[in-house]
């Protein structure tokens, strides 16, 4: 139980997928205007990636290692991711139509977020089992989560800040996110 706990830990503060592996930072960068669509796009990666490490982690051990089959991983967690992002998009869609026009073409773009396949790969690498699998995701996800409204609400709050034009934007937006990445680097401690 302490491994599990503090694998979730690891995964989503001391190696945040986007802070210090860089993975994911298209959708990072590109939602994270808004806390609202931040926590929308959070909560969509929290449950793609969660999903796909169970579904993923399920197929490679009963299917594809049984069958001698495994260099088709790549191919298959890609189809389970997005399939499930379809799902998601489906939802949203029905459920939460202002949250499905915020994310645009963000949303459907978790299918490549190379943090979701990373996840996936990562598990097989490791060799974690179905349930130490779905947790590392799980607090990818989270971690995820955490740094894009993070990211929104300085976004927010400097959106009415008076600095030179040539820091609004895109500038600002990177400048920001390398000084989260220093902070959560901070986590991992002196080597």
């Amino acid at each position: 139980m302490t491994k599990l706990i503090l694998i979730f830990i690891a995964a989503s503060i001391v190696n945040n997928v986007v802070l210090s592996q860089f993975l994911g930072l298209c959708s990072f960068l590109g939602v994270s205007k808004k806390i609202k669509t931040a926590v929308g796009m959070g909560g969509a990666v929290i449950f793609v990636i969660t999903i796909s490490s169970l579904v993923a982690g399920l197929l490679y051990k009963f299917i594809l290692v049984p069958t001698g089959f495994e260099y088709l991983q790549t191919i298959v967690f890609i189809l389970v991711i997005a399939a499930l992002v379809q799902v998601v998009e489906m939802f949203l869609k029905k459920y939460v139509p202002s949250l499905y026009k915020a994310l645009g073409v963000f949303l459907p773009l978790i299918t490549t977020n190379c943090a979701v396949l990373g996840v996936a790969l990562k598990n097989v690498a490791n060799d974690y089992s179905i349930l130490t699998g779905v947790i590392y995701g799980l607090g990818t996800g989270v971690g995820f989560m955490v740094a894009i409204v993070i990211l929104a609400g300085i976004r927010e709050k400097c959106e009415y800040n008076d600095y030179p034009k040539y820091f609004k934007g895109s500038a600002m937006t990177l400048i920001t996110s390398a000084l989260m990445s220093i902070a959560f680097f901070g986590f991992a401690g002196v080597i």
